[in-house]
């Protein structure tokens, strides 16, 4: 008897990304926090913007929370990412 073996991996890669700039300082700006919405996030989130705010001298915080832990961040998320400096993402498990 024969064994045929499939192997499902894609052949192609995907498209190289490019990172983004680094900030020179943190200081004064607006990072946003997106989170999949599970309990371990919370205590993280919090204690994360106390040491941006106390430690780098960030301006503003913005905590958001998918609508789904398992999807992609919602739309409206997505377009208020233009108006951040800086994003954080993070899952609590």
């Amino acid at each position: 008897m024969a064994f045929q073996v499939l192997d499902p991996t894609n052949e192609s890669a995907p498209p190289v990304g490019q990172l983004a700039p680094r900030r020179a300082s943190l200081r004064g700006k607006t990072v946003g926090f997106i989170s999949n919405g599970k309990e371990g996030t919370k205590g993280y989130f919090a204690h994360l913007d106390r040491m941006l705010r106390e430690e780098f001298g960030v301006a503003n915080v913005v905590s958001r929370v998918k609508s789904n832990y398992s999807a992609p961040a919602d739309g409206y998320i997505v377009t208020e990412i233009a108006n951040w400096d800086a994003v954080i993402t993070g899952i609590g498990d």
